[in-house]
């Protein structure tokens, strides 16, 4: 309506979202290569944050001017671009046996955020109105992608017998990066467009929730492309201060007695940040379906997304890649997926379902730390 403001941003938000990105790079240039002193790491580490944070902004700007359910895919598909950043990088530099890497922090995207995130938005949707109230039909796909994805990608090469240990061959490996793809491509035009109002807020009644700001218009074109700008801005400065700090993250891990495995659900953590303030901010609007478009999303992403990408590289980086679960994270997978199906099929959800995904989350951070 020609009356409608676009959506305002206030200036001092404005300004610090524009100048970190570029600083973010700035310090990236100065830091690579070289070895930092432990005051420069935790500097380095704060800049990091800033830049997470900033990525977080642009990208819900992005999502305001396209719209949802699309506006959710823009962040998940973000965080994949850092996840896999992190992962090759790591691969081709990192201290001893990094088989596994790509699985252990696949793994804890699809914990943390079929768990953690959901857990999360569930709880604030739950306190602030009794009831989370989501539409069952989009989550139920969602988690039903989830699940297809993270069995053909991280269960079945533990089963599979024509190459030794939970390994896929190389026909294998292609066939489930292209059925990832595939199935990745027809969530998306689900989502989207065939079947988009599934994934849209709804009332408590069922019916499908305004914008949230009525008065609000999105922003602007241009407004929109410089976010994308910075956005990307963020996204290098993010992937290439995080592989500066990883080996004092590799560092922090061995001096806590931590098992190296952990260092994926280090990764995880760092890239799904903006994932779950968004996500946290959408649940606090009463969007709780957004917030779990956010999650589930992600985690299609991870996973559908980031495993192809990975077989791609490995063509260069060579070596092992080992892809099967352990039994404990096998367990853990299958307990979080009957909870989620508990979860998603009445459409509404209350604290203890909340506490279920989160206790499943704490579960598996103790796991990991302590196998």
């Amino acid at each position: 309506m020609a009356s409608q403001k676009r959506l305002s941003v206030p200036g001092w938000i404005r300004s610090w979202t524009t100048t970190v990105p570029v600083l973010a790079v700035v310090v990236l240039v100065l830091s690579w290569g070289r070895s930092l002193p432990t005051p420069v790491v935790v500097v380095v580490a704060l800049v990091l944050a800033g830049a997470v944070l900033a990525a977080v902004h642009h990208a819900e700007m992005v999502a305001a001017r396209v719209g949802e359910p699309l506006g959710s895919l823009v962040l998940a598909v973000a965080v994949t671009v850092i996840e896999v950043g992190l992962i090759v990088t790591l691969m081709v530099s990192g201290k001893g046996d990094t088989s596994t890497l790509a699985r252990d922090t696949v793994f804890a995207a699809a914990m943390i955020t079929c768990n953690g995130i959901v857990g999360l938005c569930l709880l604030v949707g739950a306190v602030r109105q009794g009831l989370a109230v989501f539409n069952p039909e989009g989550t139920g796909a969602a988690l039903a992608t989830v699940a297809t994805l993270a069995v053909l990608c991280l269960v079945l090469p533990s089963f599979t017998t024509s190459q030794p240990g939970p390994e896929y061959t190389g026909a294998q490996l292609t066939f489930a990066a292209v059925a990832s793809l595939a199935l990745y491509a027809v969530f998306v035009v689900t989502q989207t467009v065939r079947h988009r109002d599934f994934f849209l807020p709804v009332a408590p009644d069922g019916s499908v929730l305004p914008d949230a700001d009525e008065h609000a218009a999105p922003p602007s074109n241009r407004a929109a492309l410089v976010s994308l700008g910075l956005l990307l801005v963020a996204l290098v400065a993010v992937v290439g201060l995080a592989k500066v700090e990883s080996p004092a993250v590799e560092d922090a891990v061995g001096a806590a007695g931590l098992p190296p495995s952990f260092v994926g659900v280090v990764i995880a953590l760092l890239v799904l940040l903006p994932e779950t303030l968004a996500a946290f901010n959408a649940a606090r609007r009463d969007r709780i379906q957004v917030g779990l478009n956010l999650a589930l999303g992600s985690a299609i992403a991870s996973i559908g997304l980031t495993i192809p990408a990975i077989a791609v590289a490995q063509i260069w980086i060579g070596g092992r890649l080992v892809l099967g679960l352990s039994p404990t994270q096998t367990t853990l997978l299958a307990i979080t997926v009957v909870a989620g199906v508990l979860t998603v099929v009445p459409g509404r959800a209350t604290r203890l379902q909340a506490g279920v995904h989160l206790v499943l989350l704490a579960a598996f951070v103790v796991l990991a730390a302590s196998p």
